[in-house]
């Protein structure tokens, strides 16, 4: 208190004085003990002296009447009163009223002229008339009128007392009132009676008011204790409907690697408490913590919030636990007020736009951030509101839903000591209105210790070793240790408490024969927690029955998908340089590399489409920058999201609903960042007519992609891990696309002679190279025109050139061998004879052998006759195909003729071939550079050339997709379809499998298996 305000007090108390007559020698008495609680002993007389000065004491005796009138007094104490309104908050402004109507009754009278005095003070420092009846009637005890059940509790002997008032009963013979002054919010105590009682290790003067402080405790005789939290509880309870009980019964835990995390406990607490979990690093506060919320399922024990398990039957208990984690888990591109909106919309779907929003403002004024209702949250290193202001949105999170336990993981980390209690005293508030309140707490100050009603203090190992009263513990701890002080547990002039005394004392090393402390504890943790089980059970609480109340109400799946898309949406646009870099990455991308394999090959140095060697190596890299892409976009975000998940899952959201609404977002941003891409590649290279499909096959590629990321990000902790492994996944895709080495030509144990090797086929760019490709030499102007006729020649001549050729060989040898009977002689012409009846079996044109059974193509069966008879069918075939070949040669330079000389057709096989035919995909399709146009594989010959034109056998098994690269069609389930769109669907299958492995958590259970098989 400055000098200022006390010697302003020091007036106002003479001019009190001096009313009926003077100042007495019992006012006189009672300034002089008010002085001697506020000051030093040598400050006293100075300020004593001061007092008699304005009463005119020294000059007067009692029986002396004062000169002083009615209207003087009056004036003089507004005067004063308005002085000392400018500088005491209302609180202290209470405080000094208390003191006020002491100083009148201390002459045991109290006059008109006082009681007009008195209501001038209480006008100016705006205290209500309410308040002004009770606490002087609380002062002087006369005419209890004011007494009832919302502000006033009492002890003891409640003879003459209104039964309106709320009683306590106690075994006293005296009187211990306490009331509370609604308006500040404070508690005051007085005692009427014989007995000692002992408030805050100083004993009690009767009739004297006290102040009855945040963490005060009076003593009473027969050991029992009155405790600051017994005294709101019951103020609170009084006017709460809604009832809750919360136990634990023989809870225990113990971590995957089969470490006890928390040993047995036992916890019964009513609504309306705030319980602070105390102990050192790594003593399993958080872990405990985390089991009272159901976060961890327990080995051992039940946790009922009234009468509900809530790991048995969480759905009865929706909306009822809430949970703060230590870390400030906010949307942190999004505004505060978008935060809340988006938190109660998916637990208030049962309230109207209009309430939700009215309920948010509210939230916003109680916790004193309505200034900061439009600003960006921000990142720690980047903050837009302070450490307190994301502490307070952080609980304004969770207390939007009002949830009736609420469970809080170190709520004053990285707070500043002011900004500490102002959030405790948040969460104490929350007490008053029935809230059940468990906050992890690691260096309480003496302020916010005292504000805890009851205390779990843990020790390494997670053993329990207290639970109770927080005052209690200290003495609890000192008795334990036979200290002599055990009994003091407050400061007597300060009010300070010590929390840190305890952990020295259970901490305390063992001191060697040198005097120096050792690493060896006195009490080790085992120790402390058999104290704790002989010594310390909780107080048994009546559990409820009902579930407690909530307007708690999810939205359906639906609506949930559209929140978090608009979360999402909103979050993301907020965030300026992550959309300018998803907007700008895949047009730059294009760019380079376009612009760098611009290749110009064409005789007279200018560019055509036609001879640029490096289009195949586009595709290639196209198909690379869109699962690159699709990656990095999605590597972070259910990571970024992991802690709001967690936060969450109390309220029970869909999974799919959350993992739809992040495919959808991802999936348009692709969609963009690829019709750009495709644009400017196009462009700069000259690629026409084929944008829609190139995008589809590049935008298939990117969302597969999204959801393998989101495989990744759901799997691993960390980001970097992720970003690491996108190489992981890139570099198989490259190898194994079927550009940059032949499937043919990879290692054995792999490769596949007449299919793509399986290995393949799990990569998205080998069907997405295949698409591209064989859709651009397929269907470009120039080669759609011609390409049936182009087919039908291909197989002809390779019918004619290698294939009958081919056998013709065969026959050759068997003919020049087949009266040689040595066994390496039999042995060749045995397969020869197979590879005859496969490949003619396999052949659609029989001829003279359609007749003929299988054992024409056995080894003892070989004749002239059946050698003549192989010949003759190979001169049909060749015959056969020969004159397909010319037909459709003939028929395609008729087509040609036509489209030339067409007026309806504009047709230039030239122009058409330079602006849309590429030699090196020709190239590519048709597998023209192959040394090896036709080979023999397991009794069988495999075409190698021209794999663009010739399709799949139609009698393979229904679901047997299996086909050469570069296959024009394929078939599946009996249906043929077009290689682009059979891959594209491949894709999306793939898609589709990612997608459920997601939302089963596979890859991130599997990592989780790995982890404990490390352990």
């Amino acid at each position: 208190m400055s000098e200022e305000i006390l010697k302003a007090l020091i007036q106002l108390f003479a001019v009190i004085s001096k009313q009926d007559g003077g100042v007495t020698d019992a006012e006189r008495k009672y300034v002089l003990r008010f002085f001697e609680e506020q000051l030093n002993q040598d400050s006293i007389p100075e300020y004593m002296a001061l007092y008699d000065k304005f009463t005119g004491y020294a000059v007067k005796s009692d029986s002396q009447a004062s000169d002083a009138t009615s209207l003087q007094d009056s004036l003089r104490a507004l005067a004063v009163s308005k002085k000392i309104n400018q500088t005491l908050t209302q609180r202290q402004k209470i405080i000094a009223l208390i003191e006020a109507i002491g100083l009148i009754n201390s002459d045991q009278h109290v006059s008109n002229q006082e009681l007009i005095v008195l209501e001038t003070i209480a006008t100016v420092f705006n205290i209500s008339e309410a308040s002004l009846l009770l606490t002087r009637q609380f002062v002087t005890e006369y005419n209890l009128g004011g007494f009832n059940v919302n502000n006033t509790l009492i002890a003891g002997n409640t003879e003459g007392l209104s039964p309106d008032t709320q009683f306590w009963p106690q075994d006293l013979s005296g009187r211990l009132t306490f009331i509370r002054i609604e308006e500040v919010d404070l508690y005051f105590v007085k005692y009427i009676g014989k007995e000692e009682l002992i408030l805050n290790s100083l004993i009690m003067i009767p009739e004297k008011p006290y102040l009855f402080s945040v963490g005060s405790t009076v003593k009473l005789p027969k050991g029992l204790s009155i405790y600051y939290s017994d005294i709101i509880t019951r103020f609170s309870s009084y006017n709460r409907t809604e009832k809750l009980s919360f136990k634990v019964e023989h809870l225990e835990y113990s971590f995957p690697n089969g470490m006890v995390g928390i040993h047995k406990i036992d916890i019964q607490e009513p609504g309306g408490t705030l319980v602070g979990i105390l102990g050192a690093s790594g003593s399993g506060k958080t872990t405990l913590l985390k089991l009272l919320a159901g976060i961890l399922d327990p080995n051992n024990g039940s946790i009922r919030v009234n009468g509900k398990d809530i790991n048995q039957t969480p759905n009865e208990l929706e909306g009822v636990i809430g949970y703060i984690p230590q870390d400030d888990i906010l949307m942190e591109d999004l505004t505060v007020y978008q935060n809340l909106l988006f938190n109660a919309k998916l637990s208030l779907s049962g309230l109207t736009e209009h309430q939700i929003s009215e309920k948010i403002e509210n939230i916003l004024t109680d916790l004193g951030l309505e200034h900061t209702r439009d600003l960006r949250v921000g990142t720690l290193l980047n903050q837009k509101i302070s450490g307190g202001q994301r502490k307070r949105l952080n609980i304004a999170l969770e207390l939007i839903r009002q949830p009736a336990v609420l469970f809080v993981d170190e709520p004053t980390s990285g707070l500043s000591s002011r900004d500490s209690e102002n959030v405790m005293d948040l969460l104490k508030q929350l007490t008053l209105l029935g809230k059940l309140i468990f906050a992890v707490i690691h260096q309480p100050s003496s302020d916010i210790y005292k504000m805890f009603d009851k205390v779990i203090i843990m020790d390494n190992g997670g053993y329990p070793v207290f639970y109770g009263n927080p005052l209690e513990a200290i003495a609890y701890f000192k008795s334990i240790t036979n200290q002599i002080d055990q009994s003091k547990v407050i400061c007597e002039t300060c009010g300070t408490v010590t929390a840190e005394q305890i952990f020295n004392i259970i901490d305390a090393k063992v001191v060697d024969e040198f005097g120096n402390f050792s690493d060896k504890r006195k009490i080790n943790p085992k120790k402390w927690y058999q104290y704790f089980k002989e010594k310390i059970s909780p107080s048994p609480v009546h559990e409820e029955a009902e579930a407690p109340g909530s307007t708690f109400k999810i939205p359906n799946l639906i609506r949930q998908f559209i929140i978090f898309i608009q979360r999402d949406v909103l979050s993301k646009v907020a965030d300026r340089q992550y959309l300018l870099v998803n907007l700008l990455e895949a047009p730059v991308l294009a760019l380079i590399l376009a612009y760098v394999i611009r290749f110009n090959n064409s005789s007279d140095g200018g560019y055509i489409f036609r001879y640029n060697d490096n289009v195949p190596a586009y595709f290639l890299m196209s198909i690379i920058v869109a699962l690159f892409i699709g990656l990095s976009v999605s590597a972070e975000e259910i990571i970024k999201d992991r802690k709001l998940r967690e936060r969450e899952r109390f309220l029970n959201l869909s999974e799919n609903s959350y993992l739809l609404a992040k495919v959808t977002l991802l999936f348009t941003i692709s969609a963009f960042q690829m019709i750009s891409f495709v644009l400017i590649g196009g462009f700069i290279l000259e690629i026409k007519e084929m944008t829609f499909h190139f995008w589809l096959i590049l935008f298939s590629c990117a969302a597969l992609a999204n959801v393998i990321g989101l495989n990744l990000s759901s799997a691993f902790k960390s980001a970097v891990t992720v970003y690491i492994l996108i190489p992981v996944i890139l570099i198989p895709q490259m190898i194994l696309s079927g550009l940059l080495f032949n499937f043919d030509k990879l290692n054995s144990s792999i490769s596949n002679k007449e299919y793509v090797p399986v290995l393949g086929d799990i990569m998205a760019s080998r069907w997405a190279l295949e698409a591209m490709a064989t859709h651009q030499y397929i269907n470009n102007p120039y080669e759609f025109q011609l390409y049936d006729l182009e087919s039908q020649a291909s197989n002809a001549n390779y019918k004619t050139a290698y294939w009958s050729k081919e056998l013709e060989n065969k026959v050759n040898f068997i003919s020049n061998n087949f009266l040689d009977s040595t066994d390496a002689v039999n042995n060749q012409v045995e397969k020869s004879l197979q590879v005859l009846k496969t490949e003619i079996n396999r052949e659609e044109f029989k001829g003279s052998l359609s007749n003929n059974p299988d054992s024409l193509f056995a080894r003892s069966n070989v004749s002239p006759k059946t050698l003549l008879a192989l010949y003759r069918y190979l001169n049909d075939v060749d015959k056969r195909y020969s004159a397909i070949y010319s037909d459709a040669v003939r028929k395609k330079d008729l087509l040609l003729s036509i489209l030339e000389s067409s007026d309806e057709f504009d047709f230039n096989p030239d122009v058409l071939k330079d602006l849309y035919y590429n030699e090196k995909i020709a190239e590519l399709v048709r597998n023209t550079g192959t040394k090896d146009r036709i080979i023999e594989h397991q009794g069988r010959l495999i075409r190698k050339i021209d794999n663009v034109y010739f399709n799949p056998e139609s009698d393979q098994a229904l679901l047997n997709y299996r086909t050469h690269f570069f296959a024009p069609h394929k078939s599946f389930m009996g249906v043929s379809f077009a290689t682009f769109w059979f891959n594209v669907g491949v894709i999306w299958l793939m898609t589709l499998v990612a997608y459920i492995l997601l939302y089963f958590k596979v890859l991130e259970r599997i990592v989780h298996l790995y982890k404990l098989s490390r352990t």
